[in-house]
């Protein structure tokens, strides 16, 4: 059992948006995604209901393609050599692509990430000391992507994490295995199930 203050604490999720998850989105229509991904929303809702019940924060960071005037949207080029399917209108703010999967709906608080990282260059440091949080648990896609560079920052930041081992996925299973044990100096892992117990078992 690993302790925290529910009230202290923030659940966030990692790029859990219709554009990465649904099939009408940018990576469905592409053929892209990976079967482990498809439960996470409903695997950690209960947390996210078990954490407010408690007194917690749910936060939403998710991946954003600024679009330019005319409408075509700023992309990396390791990310367009990478995703070539990507197109006007995908990940766009306000888009269905963009906003987070029915779910989940809604959080607390949103985050537009432009990178890895949801500490890279958005609000969500702010949020966290507005709010008093010293922790997070960190759940959503890739485990080996964001939500690894999302927990490697928060450490750097002196924030707790704790990342949801049954509530993240990679496009590979066993990068996924990986990346846990890699992050285990930083980060205890802890089933979604097991949270939510433990969350109850404080109210």
């Amino acid at each position: 059992m690993t302790p925290f203050e529910p009230k202290r604490t923030a659940l966030l999720t990692i790029d859990l948006q219709n554009d990465f998850v649904h099939p009408d989105g940018a990576y469905g229509r592409a053929g892209q995604g990976a079967p482990s991904i498809l439960p996470l929303p409903e695997r950690i809702r209960p947390v996210a209901d078990a954490l407010r019940a408690a007194g917690g924060t749910y936060i939403s960071a998710q991946f954003t393609l600024v679009p330019r005037p005319e409408g075509e949207p700023l992309i990396a080029p390791h990310l367009k050599e990478l995703r070539p399917f990507l197109k006007r209108g995908d990940f766009a703010p306000g888009s269905f692509g963009h906003a987070l999967v029915d779910t989940l709906q809604p959080a607390d608080y949103t985050v537009e990430k432009v990178n890895y990282s949801a500490f890279y260059q958005t609000r969500l440091e702010y949020i966290m000391r507005a709010l008093d949080l010293d922790t997070l648990i960190v759940g959503g896609i890739v485990t080996n992507g964001g939500v690894a560079s999302t927990i490697r920052d928060a450490h750097l930041r002196n924030f707790h994490t704790i990342i949801l081992s049954d509530g993240c996925a990679a496009f590979r299973d066993e990068m996924h295995e990986a990346t846990l044990m890699s992050l285990s100096s930083v980060a205890p892992a802890m089933r979604c199930e097991d949270v939510v117990n433990q969350l109850k078992a404080d109210i």
